[in-house]
């Protein structure tokens, strides 16, 4: 991914559950990168502070919120590319 145009679709307190937000769309196509100031892990405590960052590239921003809405709304992902 070019971070050049990379943006912040959402910001989690875990490592966990942006991990997992990142897996749901790797699987739907959109490459995802988690990234968090915790001291390389050595403070994780850090990652409830200032937050997990999951990015996605620009273009991909409003297909990715769609899927991780419907991941929210524990409905069925119908989300067609």
């Amino acid at each position: 991914m070019n971070f050049d145009h990379a943006i912040v679709l959402e910001t989690f307190s875990n490592r966990i559950e942006a991990e997992m937000a990142a897996g749901l769309l790797e699987a739907e196509g959109i490459e995802a990168v988690v990234r968090a100031d915790d001291a390389g892990g050595a403070y994780p405590m850090l990652q409830f502070v200032r937050g997990v960052r999951l990015m996605v590239a620009q273009e991909d921003e409003a297909r990715a919120k769609e899927i991780l809405a419907a991941m929210a709304a524990g409905g069925d992902l119908v989300v067609e590319p």
